[in-house]
């Protein structure tokens, strides 16, 4: 699978290093400098990208119906009324994101909310609640731009159908393994879906987190993700509806720079590296003299043995000495040679 999308100055896929996304969803609150402030650690930490949310409430879902969750204390429809994000808002954090240098990403959470900040994204990322609402996916795929598809509370057959129903439309499709709970179980995360989804849809495949550390990031990297999701928020103590999936802005240093030295560490060549030359020579075995040795001796396990270092005749040809004579008198803990025998 060799598929790269272009974002911007980035690249995503075969190749290329992970695409970090700082979520920082609605942990703001609704409050500019909080936002602000949580652009400027996702950039210090080392995202890619920080990702908002566009919420039209009125347009997303009804006001009945929607449960309430462990994870706040009032309906949803009424925490997004009093807390999202208004559409100037969201061009002025674009600008921000601009001035310091880190992508500006949102999603949108309907089909107006996606045409309103058409202008301001370089992709549009779906979230799992989204991923069956083809007539609103199909809208957004027509806009031109790259689209990252969460697959939290899926199955195949359901990711099969919204992949073939876009992909005549926008081929530039990426997908994100997902568990959809908030906290998961970790036995519920199953990163080796990662895998299947990649030889199953042929595109960069990502991985959004919501446990509450980052082990799992490290882990889905190793496993081939090409993307990696984190909500962020300033402070674990605020309450919110992602408090309990966020990240510290510590620990999101912690993601990027752990990341960064696991992309390093993933090559699949076995050889001698120039570091371990020097320590080569001292810490294998050569074969030495375990006392003193008279000339004429014939040699067994009682006088020789492997010992550091291993600047002598290396510990596999022991077995070649045992029978043979010395030719000489050998002190103790002598680097024997095929010279010294007979």
């Amino acid at each position: 699978m060799n598929v790269i999308i272009d974002i911007g100055k980035k690249k995503i896929g075969a190749g290329q290093p992970c695409f970090i996304i700082a979520e920082g969803c609605d942990n703001h609150l609704g409050n500019m400098e909080t936002a602000r402030e949580m652009i400027r650690q996702a950039k210090v930490c080392g995202a890619d990208a920080i990702k908002f949310q566009h919420h039209l409430p009125e347009e997303e879902m009804l006001r009945d119906g929607v449960p309430m969750s462990a994870n706040f204390n009032m309906p949803l429809f009424d925490f997004l009324k009093l807390y999202a994000l208004t559409l100037n808002q969201h061009i002025e954090l674009k600008q921000y994101c601009d001035e310091i240098g880190i992508i500006y990403l949102c999603t949108p959470f309907s089909k107006k909310a996606a045409i309103e900040i058409n202008e301001l994204v370089p992709l549009f990322k779906i979230g799992s609640g989204e991923l069956t609402d083809i007539p609103s996916l199909r809208v957004i795929a027509s806009l031109g731009k790259p689209v990252i598809l969460s697959s939290g509370m899926s199955i195949y057959e359901e990711i099969d159908e919204t992949i073939n129903s876009l992909k005549p439309i926008n081929k530039d499709l990426m997908l994100m393994n997902c568990t959809s709970e908030y906290p998961p179980k970790y036995e519920d995360i199953n990163l080796g879906v990662i895998k299947i989804l990649e030889e199953r849809y042929q595109i960069p495949i990502g991985h959004s987190d919501h446990t509450p550390d980052i082990y799992t990031c490290f882990a889905a990297v190793a496993m081939g993700a090409k993307l990696l999701e984190k909500h962020l928020i300033l402070d674990r103590k605020q309450p919110g509806p992602d408090q309990s999936v966020s990240i510290e802005p510590f620990e999101l240093y912690q993601l990027t720079s752990g990341v960064r030295k696991i992309e390093l560490a993933m090559g699949d060549v076995k050889k001698v590296n120039d570091l371990e030359k020097p320590i080569r020579s001292w810490a294998h075995r050569s074969i030495v003299t375990l006392k003193d040795v008279k000339a004429g001796t014939v040699l067994t396990e009682e006088y020789l043995w492997t010992k550091r270092p291993g600047t002598g005749v290396p510990a596999k040809y022991l077995d070649n000495f045992f029978g043979l004579k010395a030719k000489k008198d050998l002190n103790k803990d002598y680097l024997i040679t095929f010279d010294d025998v007979e």
